[in-house]
């Protein structure tokens, strides 16, 4: 201490002093920084060591600072929580692993599974070519046994005779003429589908004196038939046009029969010649009074009975609308029944009955017998005593109050023009017409004309005198449209009227309407039926009618189209087995030879007879009611057909008795290609589907880049020359089934409606089956028909926009059904399912049958469609008045008739089986 002391206080020195105290500071700091760095670096190591030693000692409890075991750790606060997430963690990993090893022992089984399905597909492939070639097999032999036991028939080899061939031998008497004797059917072949030649009045001697209404009416009918051919070797028939001549002119019955005989295929006796002889005034003459014809055929409207052979001339209508079509407007409606008198008469007689009697007399020498009674005496007075009496209002007048119009002797004249008969038939129920007193006046053109008027404003004729022959006699059923009455019956004319109901007079007022239109009313209508009643007479089918030739446009298809299962799903109905074979058309009968034959036959009463005015269907469809067919005005007769010529198409109630039959759908659209293309997705997997039709309505062709659904059925997109809804009835060529189903391309129908819908149809196939229901309705203030779209317990309407008919209504509708109805829908741009519906119904007399849908008719998120328009049911409302204009009366009838499936909304157990099964 005292040297530290003395150091400090600089004992030795002050310099020395300072050196040494720096020296031992730095010893000092220096071996303190040592020892630190032993103590912190040895020191662990060594612990380390020793304790690492210490655990490795045989005691097991001894054991302190070593690492400790899991469950010890977890012991620990903190790390309690991933201790829980560890275990947790552990225990998914091994669920995993077991899940993976099931897995991989599943793919292991699937993986044979699939192996043995290959095999077996190959086997089944393997099946179904040897069935295959079985199938082949046996309907080679079939068809094999069918030639074995079947003579082979070949159509027969046409034989045309020479040009100067003068036929058959001459009949012993000239009015000895009927069809065996006088007509050669060697040149008339079942297979030579009846052309007929038409001479041309302009190279004849005496056309320059033909009535020029007349010829051009004549000229223009015939370049349009169907059946004129200008090969005049090849020809059945060859027509030619005498009259009606201009006045004054008077052609000498010599130098017109020079003129015949003179025509180039005259042949010598003229057989195989028609001459026609067209009158369009009451007091036209009789050109071939005193004419030899020899075995030619005469078809005019006045005959003598030394005249008229029957069986052989023809009996035609007065030519009253030369070159103008019937004006619908002007026609009186056929409602009400009964009109302000029940029944009229003008006339003037002016030749007495023994005067014309002996003027007859020079026509020919073999006229004998005396006269009869004259009984027109008897009818005058009759007639004033029931216009007297006041027990009914009728007009009969027997003095004309002008000057009467020229006639034959005996005949009783016409009075005033024709718009004043008109006007006053148009108030008649009954039209009488009183024959010529002349028993050997057959037919005269006063009387026709009387017949053409009385029949044109809907004034049932009644004929006093049975020996009259009326037009077309022998082929129509005139007593289905007129009262024949004998003279003697005179004085029960009135009880007879009188006696008649509503119905059999709106009948009979109806069927003479239609024959009115069908045979009298134009120029085209006479002259294709003279040729039809030829034709049938001679036993040579109709050619069959035109069909509308389909201008596709190219479409590409896309994948293949899915199907909804809310379209495709049948519910609660089982409709039993469906057919899933490839397209299939109905049959069809383009020659029918056996129609001629076996449509003689009748399983009805009061059928008409087998006059077939028109060309016949593809189809050959018959009515079930063709007893009615010909009553029920239609315009368009149905030619035999069918299965063997018997027409089971429309008679037979088929069902499911027909294996094979399916339907094609016909979609009309406009410009709305995704609506479109959804709709036919929606067809995709219908059963009984042959095609679908889209009949393409805008001039606008489709986008390019636009893909069809593939829905398995040939789909034809159609073309049209204008934009027009009457395009969606046309027949289109491409259609080769007898059922159309009608549908707009924004219907939703399921799988199962239509399946019902079409099943529904084959035993009804006269009729309209759809699912929307309307009805029309008499407007009482306004005294007019309404459209009525409301929930109603009737209906007598099926629009066709989701609707089955047959194909043989696209024909009436095309071609058929008055013109003026077409131009309707063109203007209106609508109501051509109104217009069918007034047409099936008119035809059948029957109204439409609805079936159950299930409230998805209309697509819910499809673009607003024409029905929306404010306008739409103005204008329907229009249409059904033009429409019963037209047709002169309300053709649609009610009914509160749906059809449901027999075991529809019906709580069955589930073991149970829901509807019949076919074996």
């Amino acid at each position: 201490m005292t040297g530290y002391t003395m150091l400090r206080n600089g004992g030795v020195g002050n310099g020395g002093q300072t050196c040494m105290l720096r020296w031992s500071n730095r010893i000092r700091l220096t071996w303190l920084s040592f020892t630190l760095f032993i103590i912190l670096v040895f020191f662990p190591l060594i612990a380390h060591y020793y304790l690492t030693t210490l655990d490795e000692a045989d005691e097991a409890g001894k054991r302190i600072f070593g690492p400790r075991a899991g469950n010890e750790l977890c012991e620990v606060k903190h790390v309690l929580d991933l201790c829980r997430i560890r275990e947790s963690v552990s225990e998914e990993l091994l669920q995993l692993e077991a899940k993976r090893q099931e897995l991989n022992s599943e793919i292991a089984k699937l993986n044979l599974k699939i192996e043995a399905c290959k095999k077996s597909i190959e086997n089944a492939k393997q099946d179904l070519l040897q069935l295959k070639n079985v199938i082949s097999q046996t309907e080679h032999s079939y068809k094999e046994l069918m030639a074995q036991n079947q003579p082979k028939l070949s159509l027969p080899i046409r034989l045309l005779p020479e040009k100067d061939d003068a036929g058959l031998p001459p009949p012993k008497v000239t009015r000895g003429c009927r069809l065996h004797n006088c007509f050669d059917y060697s040149r008339c072949p079942l297979t030579s589908g009846f052309p007929v030649y038409v001479y041309d009045s302009d190279q004849l001697t005496f056309g320059s004196y033909l009535d020029p209404l007349v010829k051009q009416a004549f000229q223009a009918t015939a370049r349009a038939n169907v059946y004129v051919t200008e090969n005049a070797d090849i020809a059945c028939l060859y027509v030619i046009l005498v009259g009606e001549m201009q006045e004054p002119v008077v052609l000498r019955p010599a130098e017109l029969e020079k003129q015949l005989y003179s025509l180039p295929h005259w042949r010598t006796d003229g057989h195989n010649h028609v001459i026609i002889n067209l009158s369009r005034k009451s007091d036209t003459q009789n050109l071939l009074y005193n004419v030899s014809t020899g075995r030619a055929m005469v078809a005019q409207s006045t005959f003598f009975a030394a005249q008229y052979r029957p069986g052989f001339d023809l009996v035609v209508s007065p030519l009253v609308h030369a070159m103008s079509e019937p004006n619908f407007m002007e026609i009186p409606p056929q409602v009400p029944v009964k009109r302000k008198y029940l029944f009229t008469f003008q006339g003037e007689k002016i030749e007495s009955l023994r005067s014309s009697l002996q003027e007859a007399r020079s026509f020919e020498e073999e006229m004998e017998g005396d006269p009869p009674a004259d009984y027109d005496d008897r009818i005058i007075a009759t007639l004033k005593a029931v216009q007297d009496s006041k027990l009914d209002q009728v007009l009969v007048e027997f003095t004309c109050k002008n000057q009467p119009k020229p006639s034959l002797p005996t005949e009783w004249a016409l009075c005033g023009e024709r718009e004043d008969r008109l006007e006053l038939l148009k108030l008649s129920t009954f039209a009488l017409i009183i024959t010529p007193g002349d028993p050997h006046l057959v037919i005269s053109s006063g009387c026709a004309t009387r017949l053409f008027e009385a029949l044109e404003v809907g004034a049932v004729p009644v004929v006093l005198g049975e020996q009259v022959q009326l037009p077309y006699q022998d082929m129509l059923q005139w007593n289905e449209a007129a009262l024949v009455v004998p003279k003697p019956r005179v004085t029960e004319v009135h009880f007879l009227l009188r006696s008649l109901s509503d119905s059999d007079l709106l009948t009979m007022r109806r069927q003479g309407r239609f024959l009115w239109e069908t045979y009298f009313s134009t120029a085209d209508s006479i002259f294709n039926t003279v040729l039809a009643m030829i034709r049938t007479r001679i036993q040579i089918p109709a050619a069959p009618i035109r069909e509308e030739a389909a201008a596709e446009i190219p479409h590409r298809s896309g994948k293949a189209a899915g199907t909804d299962p809310n379209m495709a799903d049948n519910g609660d109905l089982d409709l039993g087995p469906v057919e899933t074979e490839p397209p299939y058309a109905s049959p069809r009968y383009l020659r029918n030879f056996t129609l001629t034959v076996t449509d003689f036959y009748r399983s009805w009463n009061s059928a008409p007879g087998p006059f077939h005015l028109f060309p016949h269907t593809p189809f050959d469809p018959v009515l079930p009611s063709e007893a009615k067919f010909l009553g029920s005005g239609t315009g368009f007769r149905p030619i035999g057909g069918g299965a063997g010529g018997s027409g089971k198409e429309f008679q037979a109630a088929l069902g499911g008795n027909v294996p094979r039959e399916q339907f094609t759908v016909v979609m009309l659209t406009y410009e709305r290609e995704e609506v479109l293309m959804n709709s036919l997705e929606r067809l995709n997997g219908l059963p009984y589907l042959n095609k679908v039709v889209v009949v393409w309505n805008s001039p606008k062709l489709p986008s390019e880049d636009l893909l069809w659904p593939d829905i398995g059925v040939p789909i034809m997109v159609v073309r049209t020359e204008k934009n027009s809804l009457n395009n969606r009835f046309l027949p289109w060529n491409e259609i080769e089934t007898e059922a159309i189903l009608s549908i707009d391309d924004d219907a939703h129908l399921r799988h199962d409606e239509i399946m019902f819908g079409f099943r529904v149809w084959r035993e009804a196939r006269d009729r309209i089956v759809g699912f929307p229901g309307r009805y029309h309705a008499w407007d009482i203030p306004h005294q007019s028909w309404l459209y009525n779209s409301n929930y109603s317990c009737e209906l007598s309407m099926v629009l066709t926009g989701a609707a089955f008919f047959h194909k043989y209504y696209a024909y009436l509708y095309s071609y058929v059904m008055p013109q003026a109805i077409r131009d309707m829908v063109d203007e209106y741009i609508n109501c051509e399912d109104i217009a069918m519906n007034f047409l099936v119904s008119h035809i059948t007399r029957k109204p439409p049958i609805k079936v159950t849908s299930r409230w998805t008719f209309r697509c819910p998120g499809c673009p607003q469609a024409l029905s929306h328009d404010d306008s739409h049911f103005h204008e329907r409302h229009k249409c059904i008045n033009f429409f019963v204009k037209v047709y002169g009366y309300m053709p649609l009838l009610y009914t509160q008739f749906r059809v449901d499936s027999v075991l529809f909304k019906t709580r069955l157990p589930h073991d149970k089986t829901k509807c019949f099964k076919f074996i």
